[in-house]
C-alpha cells in the first residue's frame, strides 16, 4: 500500500473541512512511521498537530515579515560568521532573546559603511515576527519623506499612530542627512511617544552625539536623543565591509 493510499477520501474531506489540508503532504509518511514505531494514538495526534501548529506559526511570521518590509535574505541563518567584523557577541546573544523589547528598551547599532548593521537589525526584526510581535522597518530618510507626504493626503495621524504603537520600530541609516524642521519634529514625536512604551532599533554610521547636529531644533534634538540613548543598548560593529562577501562572482565554467 502506497503512502497516499493510507489516507481515505473521507479523511481528506474532513481535513479540508477543518482547513487542515496541508497536513495531507506529510500525513502518509507520519502514519508509516507511527506504525513502525508502534506509536500510541495520543502521541501520534500530538505529533501531527504540533507540526501543523509550527507550520502555521512559520506562515504567520512570514506574513508579518513581509508587512514589516523585512528583507527575507537578512535572517540569522544567512549571517556569515566568518565575516571579518567584530562586535560584542555576548550582548548580541542577549539582544536575540528580545528581552529589550519586553522591557521597552532600545538598541543602537553603530559602525562604518558595509559592516552588516542592516543585516543584524533585520535579524532582530525577523525574530520578533516569529515571536508574534508587530514590526516596521524602514530607511530613516524614506520614512520621514513618507510622513511629510502623509500630511498632504490627511493620513498623517493614522501613520504616526501606526509607527508609535508597533512593538518594534527599526530605523535604518539614521542621522545621515540634515533634517528640516518638519522632519525633526517627526523624529522627536516618534522617540518621545515610544519612550518607555515601545522599542526602537536604530542603525547609523554616525555616533549619537553627531545626530544632534542633523536636527533643526537643538532643544528637541537634545530631548529626543537623550531619551533614546539613555534607554538603549549600544552594539558597535568594526571591521571590513560585509557587502563584499555578497559580490557576484563568475563561476569557473564561465571563466573557461
Amino acid at each position: 500500500m502506497s503512502g497516499a493510499d493510507l489516507i481515505s477520501p473521507e479523511l481528506k474531506r474532513l481535513l479540508r473541512r477543518l482547513k487542515l489540508s496541508p497536513m495531507l503532504h506529510t500525513l502518509p509518511e507520519r502514519i508509516v512511521l507511527a506504525r513502525q514505531g508502534s506509536l500510541p494514538y495520543q502521541e501520534f495526534l500530538e505529533m501531527i498537530l504540533a507540526e501543523e501548529v509550527e507550520r502555521r506559526n512559520q506562515l504567520t511570521a512570514q506574513v508579518r515579515a513581509r508587512k514589516a518590509k523585512l528583507d527575507p535574505s537578512m535572517q540569522l541563518g544567512a549571517w556569515d560568521e566568518s565575516a571579518k567584523v567584530t562586535y560584542d557577541r555576548q550582548l548580541w546573544s542577549e539582544l536575540l532573546t528580545l528581552r529589550f523589547v519586553q522591557a521597552h528598551h532600545n538598541v543602537v547599532i553603530l559602525g562604518p559603511v558595509g559592516v552588516g548593521k542592516t543585516h543584524l537589525a533585520s535579524v532582530l526584526g525577523h525574530v520578533a515576527c516569529r515571536r508574534g510581535m508587530s514590526v516596521v522597518m524602514a530607511r530613516s530618510e524614506r520614512l520621514l519623506k513618507e510622513l511629510k507626504a502623509s500630511r498632504l493626503d490627511h493620513t498623517y495621524d493614522r501613520e504616526m499612530r501606526r509607527l508609535t504603537t508597533v512593538d518594534l520600530l527599526i530605523l535604518d541609516d539614521f542621522g545621515l542627512d540634515t533634517m528640516d524642521g518638519t522632519e525633526s519634529r517627526d523624529v522627536y514625536e516618534l522617540i518621545v511617544e515610544r519612550h518607555e512604551r515601545r522599542s526602537l532599533v536604530i542603525t547609523s554610521n554616525r555616533d549619537p552625539a553627531e545626530w544632534l547636529t542633523t536636527m533643526a531644533d537643538p532643544l528637541r534634538a537634545q530631548s529626543a536623543i537623550d531619551r533614546l540613548t539613555n534607554a538603549a543598548y549600544e552594539l558597535v560593529i568594526e571591521g571590513e565591509s560585509y557587502r563584499g562577501r555578497k559580490k557576484p562572482k563568475m563561476s569557473r565554467e564561465h571563466l573557461q
